[in-house]
């Protein structure tokens, strides 16, 4: 699975103002249900029901917030720069910055463990994070997420 596959460009979003976890999750909602057709307030809900379980705050500045809902045919990803780290329970108490919602049909067990395990991959090459965070727009953003990987560590 390559992560063109599941982020359009339209999925890629630079946020600024956002303050709080609870506003970033709105925000990578809002654009979720752009993409999908599907309500905003169910899609932040799906989400927020799973972080509640534990922080998806990886480390390092990087956090992968998902959840499955029942409204989509496929696994779909919204990646969010934000302008401002925002405290989000990260497992190393460091705040995040660089964010991918990830949202999976109601029975894409395999296909939602695959593409977690991308994203998580893509987002641990280290010249991969610093390019992202030093892209300015969205577009640049898509073209360094959707690189093949082999690329990304040259």
């Amino acid at each position: 699975m390559e992560l063109a596959d599941i982020l359009s460009e339209e999925s890629v979003i630079v946020c600024t103002g956002l303050k709080t976890k609870r506003e970033v999750l709105e925000r990578l909602a809002e654009q979720a249900a752009i993409i999908t057709g599907q309500d905003a307030r169910a899609v932040f809900e799906a989400v927020y029901d799973r972080e509640v379980l534990g922080s998806t705050g990886l480390g390092n500045g990087i956090a992968i917030p998902h959840g499955k809902f029942a409204g989509i045919s496929g696994v779909t990803a919204v990646f969010a720069k934000l302008s401002e780290p925002v405290d989000f329970d990260a497992v190393d108490d460091q705040p995040v910055d660089l964010l991918m919602l990830l949202l999976a049909p109601m029975g894409a067990g395999a296909d939602h463990l695959k593409a977690l395990a991308r994203v998580a991959r893509i987002l641990r090459t280290e010249p991969v994070v610093d390019a992202l965070r030093g892209a300015a727009d969205a577009g640049k953003i898509y073209d360094i997420l959707t690189r093949p990987l082999a690329a990304q560590a040259a």
